[in-house]
């Protein structure tokens, strides 16, 4: 029988280990010629729309890199797999599957859910054991200024998603006052949107007509709606995933809310023009990349050649959810390779190092690990193709300006 001091002994040394567990750099899971990724992505729930775009982005990349050839580490090719769980749309959940992927599979690397609040919830855990973390899909910069030092997020942050359209308003304004109605869900993302907005808006000297919060299900803005017929803004900003994007085209439709200028984010994840065809017509689409871009790498080729192949393999033109995804792993690969083996702490400073194109775009990491090298872009729904209006270098069709009403459509 185990008496109390040994007990208590046993139970100092088990508390000793585990600390020495989360402060010494460990292996990364390999089985035989296999590196093994984690990733928790919403299967259900009200972000699994976008969750399924993120697991498509990944698995074509792991796909092709492993048919050219593998990661190459220390003179040996290893495949990648991932092991996915539902996260079911909710924090708490996206939390504690990330500490089994960690505990109990054994996952030294992990790749990120879709969102920012799911990023936000899974990231002390990530942090807690020293695993890095590259993640596609969590913009809000409240991710960013925490000190994290394993996370890394290939996408632009979340202020810079509007901000093309806030300039855009300003320069077809003659000079006068522009007002700006904005409806925002009330989760981590699209407040920072928001703030973003507020802060672009106050460059121009716009006035905010109009600042609502969405309701929690996304499932009614006609509160939001009716104030804009009574206030006539100039432009209307939505921020609310692909739920929200859908919600404010549909019932602008079925209210015949006339606004010179609408910008929203989620276009493409949302459909809204397979869904809503003429009705999402002149719709500014905020946009991480786009297929007409000039990036380029050596698993995908160009921007283009992604977008063909993901048609092929998924028949559905990729939204930028899937290209980021894809890039996410592209970055692993190159961080692998560069630190030639499997030490976390190593593959981390890899990874804080990086600076590298990918056919979604270049790829620099801040000191808080937020990409600073890729701008986003920003789309008009024009003759039911997504056309890019903005930054002017990589417009591929101007503007049309004003919407025109609704009765003369």
């Amino acid at each position: 029988m185990i008496n109390r001091r040994q007990l208590l002994g046993a139970v100092a040394s088990g508390f000793a280990l585990a600390g020495l567990a989360m402060t010494t750099p460990v292996q990364a899971k390999v089985v035989g010629d296999t590196i093994i990724l984690g990733a928790a992505v919403s299967a259900s729930g009200k972000y699994s729309t976008n969750g399924k775009h993120t697991r498509n982005g990944y698995d074509l990349a792991v796909k092709m890199i492993n048919e050219a050839g593998g990661i190459k580490v220390d003179g040996k090719a290893y495949k990648v797999k991932v092991i996915y769980y539902d996260d079911e749309s909710t924090p708490a959940r996206g939390a504690q599957l990330a500490e089994r992927l960690i505990n109990q599979d054994g996952v030294k690397y992990m790749l990120g859910p879709y969102s920012s609040g799911l990023t936000k919830a899974m990231v002390p855990v990530t942090e807690k054991y020293g695993i890095p973390m590259v993640e596609p899909n969590g913009a809000s910069n409240s991710l960013f200024n925490k000190g994290y030092k394993y996370l890394f997020a290939v996408l632009s942050t979340s202020e810079q998603y509007l901000a093309s359209a806030i300039a855009l308003a300003g320069e077809v304004s003659g000079g006068k006052t522009v007002r700006i109605a904005g409806a925002f869900e009330n989760d981590p993302f699209s407040q920072d949107v928001r703030n973003g907005v507020m802060a672009d808006a106050e460059k121009i000297g716009a006035k905010m007509v109009i600042d609502d919060k969405l309701p929690p299900d996304l499932n009614d803005m006609a509160a939001t709606l009716t104030k804009v017929k009574a206030l006539k803004p100039d432009l209307l900003v939505v921020s609310g995933h692909a739920k929200g994007a859908a919600l404010v085209i549909r019932q602008m439709n079925d209210m015949k809310v006339n606004v010179p200028m609408l910008a929203i984010t989620h276009c493409d994840s949302a459909d809204v023009i397979g869904k809503f065809g003429m009705a999402a017509e002149y719709t500014l689409c905020a946009s991480q990349w786009d297929r007409s871009l000039s990036y380029k790498d050596p698993i995908f080729g160009s921007a283009e050649d992604f977008a063909q192949l993901f048609e092929k393999t998924y028949g559905y033109a990729p939204p930028y959810q899937a290209a980021e995804s894809a890039a996410a792993i592209l970055v692993y690969k190159d961080a692998f390779e560069r630190s030639n083996n499997f030490d976390t702490k190593a593959v981390r400073d890899a990874l804080a190092a990086t600076d590298m194109q990918t056919f979604y775009g270049n790829v620099k990491f801040s000191p808080e690990g937020a990409n600073t090298a890729k701008p986003m872009v920003l789309y008009q729904v024009q003759g039911g193709k997504f056309r890019v209006v903005a930054p002017t270098k990589w417009a591929d069709a101007k503007l049309m300006w004003p919407t025109p009403m609704w009765d003369k459509r």
